[in-house]
């Protein structure tokens, strides 16, 4: 960060934690609260995202009100050498909304790249997990399929 947070910085990070108000001008709305105008608000906001104090923003969907039952965290076993371009083919599918690489902790956990996926219906769910093992090809030494049974966090740090 090379800007320090001002007073009102400050407030536009309190104000928009939870995420940005449901209502046509959300930043109007943000600077309504703070005492400064829709504009100062985005030029804020888009030079605190640049500087790292504002990890993203965006929408935070919640998957099981949409009607997605079956949101599955696909892990892959791919060799160390592998990983980079196996991640670039997985994170190109359109349906993978998110794809990670994380340390494998042998012997009991061989799998370094995670992929999330989300169906409406466990057949859909079944075949997207086949799309990426198809993307993957010879890549993949194996996998699993994690399905989440209710939304545990969705938030970030707070203030």
């Amino acid at each position: 960060m090379t800007t320090p947070l001002d007073p009102i910085d400050r407030a536009i990070v309190v104000a928009t934690q939870d995420g940005l108000p449901l209502v046509d001008k959300p930043y109007h709305e943000v600077a309504r609260q703070v005492g400064t105008s829709a504009e100062d608000v985005m030029n804020r906001m888009e030079r605190m995202l640049h500087e790292g104090v504002i990890r993203r923003i965006g929408v935070v969907p919640n998957h099981y009100a949409l009607g997605y039952k079956f949101n599955g965290m696909t892990v892959w076993d791919v060799a160390d050498q592998d990983i980079a371009e196996a991640g670039r083919r997985v994170g190109e599918l359109e349906f993978v909304s998110h794809c990670y690489h994380r340390p494998r902790h042998l012997p009991d956990w061989p799998y370094s790249l995670f992929a999330m996926i989300h169906a409406k219906e466990k057949a859909d769910a079944d075949a997207l997990v086949q799309r990426v093992a198809d993307a993957l090809g010879p890549l993949s030494r194996g996998h699993l399929v994690l399905f989440s049974s209710r939304i545990l966090k969705k938030t970030g740090l707070r203030l």
